[in-house]
């Protein structure tokens, strides 16, 4: 073979392998793209959260003491809201609609965290704070949480010391008379949050979606 066919030659093959290595390099980029977009916790702008019905104040809000009664007996207070975020729901549960849709809600949000992204789940703790506790006993509130999801926080006190934790994450609630039942509660149906040092970060309008409330739970734990 002369020296030129071998030069072409050589210069065909270099050619081929160049195209090849720079069609691996375009699929690695494309392909580590994919796998970042995948992956990485996605982060909602301000005007997105609130087109979703989020709002976060901008100096999260210091919490007065409290202290209330877990379903299980224990202590709850100020220090049980430190360390992870925590999503309150003031409510009851002879409440006929609302309640269960919103912690439902919760609860799947949870569940689909548990899923796709576990290491988050650490960071999240339900908590629904009855309005209600006169009819709300400690067996029936555990009850009640363990048919949506068994992790989730029931908690209770007296009216005036729930009022007090209420009134700081601007939550309302009044006994009303009912036609079916003795009496109900009118109660605000926001999901408040809590940011890990336990201050009022902001709160979740209702209606309350599964997607949303994961995608917040992303977004607040990529950027605190």
């Amino acid at each position: 073979m002369s020296s030129e066919p071998l030069a072409r030659w050589s210069y065909a093959a270099g050619s081929i392998a160049t195209t090849v290595l720079g069609c691996l390099l375009f699929v690695g980029v494309v392909l580590s793209i994919f796998v970042y977009s995948k992956f990485q916790e996605p982060v909602l702008a301000q005007e997105q959260l609130s087109e979703l019905g989020v709002v976060l104040w901008p100096t999260p809000r210091e919490l007065n003491p409290f202290e209330l009664e877990t379903a299980d007996g224990a202590r709850f207070t100020n220090a049980d809201l430190e360390g992870r975020w925590s999503f309150l729901y003031f409510g009851f549960t002879n409440c006929p609609d609302i309640c269960p849709t919103s912690l439902a809600a919760l609860a799947q949000a949870r569940r689909q965290l548990q899923s796709d992204a576990p290491g988050l789940v650490e960071q999240f703790q339900g908590v629904m704070v009855s309005v209600d506790p006169e009819r709300d006993t400690a067996e029936k509130l555990l009850a009640y949480l363990d048919f949506f999801q068994a992790d989730f926080r029931g908690v209770r006190g007296e009216r005036d010391a729930v009022a007090t934790l209420a009134t700081d994450v601007n939550v309302a609630f009044a006994k009303m008379p009912s036609e079916t039942d003795a009496y109900t509660i009118d109660h605000t149906g926001n999901i408040v949050i809590i940011n890990p040092m336990g201050h009022y970060h902001g709160f979740i309008k209702l209606p309350h979606q599964t997607d949303t409330l994961v995608q917040v739970v992303r977004t607040l734990a990529s950027t605190f």
